[in-house]
């Protein structure tokens, strides 16, 4: 097979594990792949295929790569037109303990994070196409959760907020994640 037909085969994203599906010497592949701009390495093991069309989304890339995961925090509460400021961090919410500052992934000029959170909070989110996002309620809860208050508190618009779900969302989460909401909200 030569190197065009194996990168039709493979999907816009992919790992070092599909290509060796496909070739005895994956590095050697992958190497001249990335030589002749027909794949970009994203992070180790993670590439995207320049052949497939259209390109996936910056949300698309950082689902990818921690799975199970979904966007939330800064980057879904501007997305849903609750946060105005446009943020430069991606936050990825996953089980994965692959997670931490030595994990971030730069892509587009966007910082990709990626959190661990614990399994009875891994809910509230809406799949999209090619990721999950945080609904604005949780991504409100996640940004109280995570970064121990809201940024931007004065430009937050909280129209999009349905405070019945809010406060039904809110019940798993410690005590003071409540009682910081309590706060932002009046």
């Amino acid at each position: 097979m030569t190197s065009l037909e194996i990168l039709r085969q493979l999907p816009s994203l992919f790992r070092y594990a599909d290509v060796e599906k496909f070739t005895g010497n994956a590095n050697v592949f992958l190497t001249r792949a990335q030589s002749k701009s027909l794949v970009t390495r994203i992070a180790g093991g993670f590439y995207l295929n320049a052949l497939r069309e259209p390109a996936p989304g910056i949300e698309e890339i950082a689902c990818f790569l921690r799975t199970p995961s979904y966007i939330s925090c800064e980057w879904a509460l501007n997305r849903h037109g609750v946060l105005l400021q446009a943020p430069t961090v991606l936050t990825v919410l996953t089980l994965s303990t692959s997670v931490g500052p030595s994990r971030n992934v730069v892509s587009g000029g966007v910082t990709i994070e990626f959190s661990r959170i614990a399994p009875k909070l891994f809910t509230g989110f809406e799949a999209k196409e090619g990721y999950n996002l945080a609904t604005p309620e949780k991504a409100l809860l996640d940004t109280i959760y995570l970064r121990k208050r809201v940024p931007f508190p004065d430009e937050l618009d909280f129209d999009a907020i349905d405070r019945k779900k809010l406060a039904r969302l809110a019940e798993p989460f410690p005590a003071v994640v409540r009682k910081r909401l309590e706060e932002v909200l009046r």
